[in-house]
């Protein structure tokens, strides 16, 4: 074959690619999709990868459902095999990282199989596109890693924050800090024990970022809220600083992002967020004892 040929033949393959190029196709499972870029070189997603990628999810009008780019994190998910035939994992099972396009999965197809009636602004009949442009793709492992290292950095970032925080207000005299970078800056003592795990709780909070903004409080909501340590029912940080507390106490938690919400935005709050909760342990009362585990035989 001659320059002449090569160049030719080379020509036919890239415009054939282009022409694939936001073309809508069909799967042989019946998933429509268009792809906007796609490196046939980049990593490929395996089933167990975790990926990170954007997504911007409309309705059959082309009203905006989810966009990640305004809410400012991108989605983190594990791939799983598809659940159905045509289904959004089968799109982005074709992905590999640096990859953008587009899915179209018709709604009632998608809502019986989640066993869920279609919402109100999605009608009957239409499909829904998910357009995604995927950020990376990572092993369980090498996510672990990868988090591993940037919880690192966050929470010397945040100690920072905290510390600036407890000088700029006067509050370095009464401050407590744990090992896990919890602060508690009591007002009131209390008196008796403190709850532990496992004790139901009865509290009253105000949260708020440390600019003094207010995101959420009980006593607006008219009552305390009830709960119980240790069954994952609040943030870390509240299970930590409940147990510094004894009944009665009123006082100030510091809470580092890794022991809040972490990287990620939830509700109100952006990822990476040291807040602050004003905290009144108004009762606690003993919770079941954990039942008992298989008897461990002694060291030798």
């Amino acid at each position: 074959m001659n320059l002449k040929t090569i160049g030719y033949a080379l020509g036919i393959t890239i415009l054939a690619a282009a022409c694939n190029k936001y073309r809508t196709q069909v799967t042989k499972d019946g998933l429509k999709y268009q792809v906007f870029d796609h490196e046939d070189d980049a990593r490929k997603a395996k089933l167990g990868d975790i990926m990170s990628f954007h997504l911007v999810l409309k309705n059959g009008s082309d009203s905006t459902l989810r966009d990640t780019y305004k809410e400012g994190t991108p989605v983190k998910m594990v791939l799983q095999a598809p659940p159905f035939k045509g289904s959004f994992e089968e799109g982005l099972a074709m992905l590999a990282a640096g990859d953008s396009a587009k899915f179209m999965i018709n709604a009632d197809t998608l809502f019986a199989k989640m066993m869920q009636p279609l919402p109100p602004m999605i009608k009957k009949g239409s499909e829904l596109s998910f357009t995604v442009k995927v950020l990376s793709v990572l092993t369980s492992e090498e996510f672990q890693k990868q988090q591993s290292e940037v919880g690192v950095k966050q929470k010397a970032i945040d100690a920072k924050v905290i510390e600036d925080f407890i000088a700029k207000n006067n509050l370095k005299a009464k401050a407590q800090k744990t090992a896990s970078g919890l602060y508690y800056i009591p007002e009131i003592e209390g008196s008796g024990a403190s709850p532990a795990q496992g004790d139901n709780v009865k509290v009253h909070y105000t949260g708020k970022f440390l600019d003094g903004k207010e995101f959420d409080s009980s006593k607006k909501q008219g009552k305390p809220l009830d709960m119980t340590i240790g069954a994952g029912m609040v943030i870390p940080g509240w299970e930590e600083g409940l147990m510094l507390m004894k009944k009665g106490a009123k006082g100030l938690l510091l809470i580092p992002s890794g022991l809040a919400y972490g990287p990620d935005t939830y509700g109100p709050i952006p990822g990476n967020s040291v807040l602050q909760f004003e905290m009144e342990l108004i009762d606690f009362s003993k919770g079941a004892p954990a039942p008992a585990g298989p008897a461990v035989p002694p060291a030798k």
